[in-house]
């Protein structure tokens, strides 16, 4: 374990081409949004337009050069809200693990499992910002009931222009349409009210998924150029309005996958310097969050094979390596979560970009704080069993990455965010380690 203090050194390598990483759409759960070239991963989308889920060819890899070691300042212990807590329990997601029980009962006591493990709320349009109240609310209650703290986490997802590479998890605002204005007063301004009325209790909140990557490969993408202002004074906008003194904030860092070259990393790092500077200071966040609806494995996997030339195989090295870079942008003593609700199995893609219901995938390590040096908990962001994106042509929320031409997409898929029950048993089947 790295203690308070200490010194980390960490090599990074060299760069080589860029993958995707993801996001979902739904007006309560992420699915599957995609971001740079191949496809992405997945995210939480908006009520308006129902998600689909595209992507974009991969951008030039961002090349780099190879860079001495650089010290890199360890998080400190005494801000991870996690430590010493309890996490909340959504009662919605429950509510939905229940209804595939009726569905399947001789799977039942695996499921049951489930329903122990919390999921982040995804706070993904401007009528989910009027919930965070009552969801506070009722963490308060199962503090009380706990006699102990309880962190609760929110995935905050509506920036304008949303999903710029792609169209999975589209949004409903835009910038044509003074999204911006809207973004900052009637969403982010509203989550900061409630946050602010319950000044009591631990708050966690990861930032925009799939929105600062996109600008690190993707502005080849007229969308993604257009929004690059937009994304940036949104999020700092985000970050300086929620950094209170009870919520810890996790700006997306995409996963290995996708930022994992060196050159890229690169890029992102100077990309986070200049929003943190806007927001006022880097000291506003806690960290970064990775893997966000994602399928890499914490540790081999499909990387190694899939894209030797990427330095950083899995999440743990990625963060690792992707601390080195924020370091030479002065971004210091941060730490990171890691989302594992789907990443316990490797071997599972023939292509690494592969972001939609990935089939043969399986719960990952369960939410737990501290699990491991930098890295403030594992966290099920992605609440499991949230689809990525249609799969049937004829329906709503289509997207030709879930369709039966993706290798490795599990079809029977309905659109991005709504529940898709058979796929929930498979990974409740397939964790690692086993419920």
């Amino acid at each position: 374990m790295i203690r308070k203090g200490s010194i980390v050194t960490i090599a990074c390598v060299v760069a080589a081409a860029v993958h995707c990483g993801g996001a979902q759409t739904s007006p309560t759960a992420p699915a599957g949004l995609p971001p740079p070239a191949p496809p992405p991963s997945g995210a939480s989308a908006a009520p308006a337009p129902p998600p689909a889920g595209d992507s974009v060819l991969p951008p030039p890899a961002a090349a780099a050069e190879a860079k001495p070691p650089i010290a890199i300042t360890p998080p400190s212990k005494e801000g991870n809200l996690f430590d010493g807590a309890e996490f909340y329990i959504d009662p919605a997601y429950v509510r939905k693990v229940e209804a595939t029980i009726k569905e399947s009962p001789s799977d039942a006591a695996l499921l049951k499992k489930v329903e122990a493990f919390p999921t982040a709320i995804w706070l993904d349009s401007i009528a989910s910002a009027a919930t965070v109240s009552k969801t506070l609310d009722d963490a308060a209650a199962q503090e009380k009931k706990a006699g102990k703290p309880v962190v609760t986490v929110f995935a905050v997802y509506d920036l304008p222009d949303r999903d710029c590479a792609a169209v999975a998890s589209n949004g409903e605002l835009t910038a044509a349409k003074g999204g911006e204005k809207r973004y900052a007063k009637e969403f982010i301004a509203k989550i900061a009210a409630a946050f602010k009325a319950h000044p009591k209790q631990r708050i966690v909140a990861v930032i925009e998924p799939d929105s600062l990557a996109n600008l690190a490969t993707n502005l080849s993408v007229a969308k993604c150029a257009a929004a690059e202002p937009v994304y940036k004074h949104g999020i700092a906008t985000a970050i300086r309005d929620l950094s209170l003194p009870n919520v810890a904030l996790y700006l997306d860092a995409a996963h290995a996958g996708w930022l994992g070259w060196s050159g890229n990393q690169g890029k992102i790092a100077k990309i986070y310097a200049d929003v943190l500077a806007d927001a006022g200071g880097v000291d506003k966040i806690r960290g970064f969050a990775t893997n966000v609806s994602n399928y890499d494995t914490l540790k081999g996997g499909d990387l190694a094979k899939l894209e030797p030339s990427d330095p950083c195989p899995d999440e743990l090295t990625y963060i690792q390596h992707l601390s080195e870079s924020l370091a030479r942008a002065g971004i210091l003593g941060k730490a990171f979560i890691i989302d594992t609700s789907r990443n316990g199995r490797s071997g599972i893609r023939t292509k690494s970009g592969s972001w939609c219901n990935v089939k043969g995938a399986g719960l990952g390590e369960r939410p737990q704080a501290s699990p491991t040096p930098l890295v403030d908990a594992y966290y099920w962001i992605k609440p499991p069993g949230d689809a990525d994106g249609g799969s049937d042509p004829a329906k709503p929320g289509y997207d030709k990455l879930c369709g039966p031409d993706a290798p490795d997409a599990a079809q029977g898929a309905p659109r991005a965010g709504a529940w898709f029950s058979k796929y929930f048993i498979e990974l409740a089947k397939n964790a690692e380690p086993p419920l």
